[in-house]
């Protein structure tokens, strides 16, 4: 379960950081992205994909969290 920081880029998009692997990509999809729900799967531009349990409201970001690789 690696910490990741979920921010905006310039451009609006979603990125997904991991520090211990300086890896950085663009979040594509997002389970629940509504004002309701907010997380649960994402899918990386590179094709990988994580789960972020679901919060009860976009978080303000950046944000450091938890996420479990699927």
């Amino acid at each position: 379960m690696p910490n990741v920081m979920l921010r905006n880029n310039a451009a609006g998009e979603l990125v997904f950081y991991i520090t211990k692997k300086d890896h950085e990509e663009i979040v594509v999809a997002l389970e629940h992205a509504g004002p309701g729900t907010w997380g649960g799967e994402m899918q990386l531009s590179d094709g990988s994909r994580f789960y972020l349990e679901p919060l009860e409201q976009k978080p303000k970001l950046p944000l450091t969290v938890r996420v479990k690789r699927l």
